[in-house]
C-alpha cells in the first residue's frame, strides 16, 4: 500500500507490484497526518532565512544570519483540529558544529506544510545564545585520549552466509528485513534442534513499533515537543550509512537498504545494516568441579553471537538498534541512546540562581537539559514450534512451611497463570515477581513441560508518568502498561496507530485492547515497552556516552537438554609477538 498526501488528502493506494495495477484508492477520513517526507523536511528548513520577521529577530540579537541553521518539529496534539504543519527550532552554529547546544530560544516558527509558507511566528522572550566553547565533539577541536589499538580477526573467515535476505549463521536462520518506518525487521526465525535434527520455529517478525520521546517542559515554546520518532519521522528514514570500524568491527559485513522516494523511485541507504560475529570475552557456559578426589575437572566455553546493527539519527538523538543471536536460542534486542541533547536556553548560570521550577538540568551555562522520556516499543510475534500460543504469567509467591519438623518459616513457589484474554495481559514489569513465558500449549518436551520462550527485561522498566488525560499520554497510551499481548491482526502493526502525526489516540494498542479479545492458544503478538526516564546530568554534555537498554527473549523448556552442550572448544590460533599461554 502506497500513502500519499495530495491537495490536502491522504490517499491509500493499493497497487499490485506484478502488474503495477491500482486495485483499490481510498481517501483517509480519518485524524492523523502521514510521516513527514524527506521533501517537506528539507524545504521547511530554508523558509524562516527569508521571512523579514526572522530576520530582524536575528539581526536584533546581534547574530549572524549565515550562521542559523533551523530543523523542523511535529506539533502534535492538544485538543483542537490542526492543520498539517509543523515548527521550526532555529540554533546558532558559529564556533561549534553542536547547533542543538545553540538553540534561539524564545522564537516560534509555524509552517503550514499544505502551503509550505510560514503560518505564524512569535518572539516572545530573548535570553542568551549559549557560548560555543566546550560544545564541540570531534577530536580535531577537543584532543583525544588513546587505549592501545584492539581489532577482531577471524582467519578461517565469517561464520555465517548471507543469501539474498536469509542469514544462516551456526543453528539459526532467519530473514533480514528494512522498513522505511521500523527501520531493520527481523523475521521467520528459526533454530536448529541438534536432538530432533530439524528447525523449529521461534519468531515470525520483530521491530520497533514506535518511539515516543515526550520532553516535561510545558512552556509555550517547549509544551508540544512529544514526538513520535517512528511514525512522525521515520526510523527507517534516519536510518543513516554505517562507519566502518567504529560504528562496526572489521569483521562486519554491510548491507545496503532501499525505500521508496516521495515520487516512487528506490533510494539507497549504503551501508545502512552491519552482521558480524560478535566475541567480547564473555562465558557461554563453565564449570569448574573439585570434589572429586584426585581429580580437577574444568569446562569452559566462549560465547561467540551473531549481531545485527542499524543506526537511526533522529534529529539530535542517535539510536543504535542491535538484535543478537546465541546459540543457546536466545535473542537479544538492545538499543543505545547516544547523541546530543535537546537543550534550552536560559539566563541561568549557576544553580543558585534558579528560584522556580526549571524543567530540567543546568548542563553549562544558560543551558537547560529538559527531562524527557525514551519509550521504545518492540512488536513481538513469536511462533514457538507454531502459530497457537499462549502467554503465561510464572508467579514467584511467598508459602509459610507447615512442617513442623523444618527449621524454614517460608518458601517460594511458581503459580501458573494463562492469559484468556488481553486485559489479562497487560503488565507492569516488576510490579509483582513473575516470569514472563510465552508457551505452545500443543507441544511439549518429553517431561511434559509445556516448549516456550521466556521474556526477561535488561534495564529498568519505565512506563510513563504523565496523567491519563494528558494529550501526549492520549496518543501514547501504549506507555502506561511495559507489555501488552494481542492477537494477530495483519492491520495491527503500529503501537501508536498508522497516522501518528497529530493523532488522537483513536486507534492504538490502547484502543484496540478495549474489545478484551481472546489470546490463549492463539496465534499472539507481545508488545514490549523499553523505556528511559531522563534526567539530564553534566556528563551528557556536550555529547552523550550510550545509555543502553533493551530485552532478552530465551528458551525455556524449548529443547529437551541445553542446546550448546556439545559445543566444541575454539582451536586456538597462534599469532606472532602473541604474549599469552595456552594449555
Amino acid at each position: 500500500m502506497a500513502i500519499i498526501r495530495h491537495h490536502n488528502q491522504t490517499n491509500e493506494i493499493t497497487v499490485d507490484l506484478s502488474t503495477a495495477a491500482v486495485i483499490s484508492d481510498r481517501v483517509y477520513a480519518g485524524f492523523g497526518y502521514p510521516s513527514l517526507s524527506d521533501m517537506e523536511v528539507t524545504t521547511a528548513m530554508g523558509l524562516p532565512l527569508t521571512y523579514p520577521p526572522f530576520v530582524m529577530s536575528v539581526s536584533k540579537r546581534g547574530l549572524k544570519l549565515d550562521q542559523v541553521v533551523c530543523q523542523p518539529y511535529t506539533v502534535g496534539w492538544f485538543g483542537v483540529q490542526g492543520k498539517r504543519e509543523v515548527r521550526l527550532a532555529c540554533f546558532y552554529l558559529e564556533g561549534t558544529v553542536n547547533m542543538h547546544a545553540r538553540p534561539l530560544e524564545g522564537i516560534s516558527v509555524v509552517v503550514d506544510l499544505e502551503k509550505m509558507q510560514i503560518s505564524e511566528y512569535f518572539d516572545r522572550v530573548r535570553v542568551p545564545v549559549p557560548k560555543a566553547d566546550g560544545t564541540e565533539y570531534r577530536p580535531s577541536t577537543v584532543g583525544a585520549t588513546t587505549v592501545n589499538r584492539i581489532t577482531v580477526v577471524q582467519p578461517d573467515g565469517p561464520g555465517f552466509k548471507i543469501d539474498g535476505h536469509i542469514i544462516r549463521w551456526a543453528n539459526w536462520n532467519f530473514h533480514l528485513g528494512f522498513d522505511v518506518r521500523a527501520g531493520v525487521v527481523i523475521s521467520l526465525a528459526s533454530i536448529f534442534d541438534v536432538q530432533k535434527q530439524e528447525f523449529r520455529r521461534v519468531l515470525y517478525k520483530a521491530y520497533v513499533s514506535e518511539l515516543f520521546v515526550p520532553y516535561m517542559d510545558p512552556t509555550e515554546e517547549w509544551y508540544y515537543k512529544t514526538f513520535f520518532d517512528a511514525g512522525e519521522f521515520g526510523f527507517g528514514l534516519c536510518t543513516l550509512p554505517l562507519e566502518p570500524l567504529r560504528d562496526c568491527p572489521a569483521n562486519a559485513v554491510f548491507i545496503d537498504a532501499f525505500y521508496a522516494g516521495q515520487d516512487g523511485k528506490p533510494i539507497r541507504i549504503s551501508n545502512a545494516l552491519c552482521v558480524f560475529e560478535r566475541y567480547a570475552g564473555d562465558v557461554m557456559w563453565r564449570h569448574t568441579e573439585i570434589g572429586i578426589p584426585g581429580e580437577f575437572i574444568r569446562e569452559v566455553r566462549p560465547e561467540v553471537t551473531l549481531v545485527v546493527r542499524m543506526v537511526s539519527t533522529v534529529g539530535n538523538y542517535d539510536y543504535i538498534v542491535d538484535w543478537e543471536f546465541k546459540q543457546s536460542g536466545s535473542i537479544e534486542a538492545k538499543v543505545g541512546l547516544s547523541g546530543v541533547l535537546e537543550v534550552k536556553g536560559t539566563a541561568y548560570t549557576h544553580t543558585d540562581q534558579i528560584k522556580e521550577e526549571a524543567f530540567g538540568t543546568l548542563l553549562a551555562e544558560n543551558t537547560l537539559g529538559i527531562y524527557h522520556d525514551h519509550f521504545l516499543s518492540y512488536h513481538i510475534d513469536l511462533d514457538i514450534d507454531g502459530e497457537a500460543n499462549s502467554f503465561v504469567k510464572n508467579k514467584l509467591v511467598t508459602k509459610r512451611v507447615k512442617d513442623n519438623n523444618s527449621l524454614r518459616k517460608s518458601y517460594w513457589t511458581v503459580e501458573k497463570v494463562t492469559a484468556r484474554t488481553e486485559s489479562e495481559a497487560k503488565i507492569k514489569v516488576g510490579a509483582e515477581a513473575a516470569e514472563l513465558v510465552v508457551v505452545n500449549p500443543n507441544k511439549k518436551t518429553k517431561l511434559g513441560n509445556p516448549i516456550g520462550y521466556r521474556l526477561i527485561p535488561r534495564s529498568p522498566p519505565a512506563s510513563s508518568l504523565l496523567s491519563d488525560d494528558d494529550y501526549p499520554q492520549i496518543r501514547g497510551a501504549f506507555t502506561k502498561y511495559d507489555l501488552w499481548v494481542t492477537p494477530y491482526n495483519n492491520s495491527e502493526k503500529w503501537v501508536a496507530g498508522l497516522y501518528a502525526d497529530q493523532s488522537r489516540g483513536d486507534h492504538t494498542i490502547a484502543t484496540w485492547s478495549e474489545r478484551d479479545r481472546e489470546i490463549e492458544n492463539k496465534d499472539i503478538v507481545l508488545w514490549y515497552t523499553v523505556g528511559f526516564h531522563h534526567v539530564p546530568s553534566q556528563e551528557d554534555f556536550p555529547v552523550m556516552p550510550t545509555l543502553s537498554g533493551g530485552f532478552e527473549l530465551r528458551p525455556t523448556n524449548f529443547f529437551e537438554a541445553n542446546p550448546v552442550l556439545k559445543t566444541s572448544v575454539p582451536t586456538p590460533v597462534n599469532w606472532p609477538n602473541c604474549t599469552s599461554l595456552h594449555k
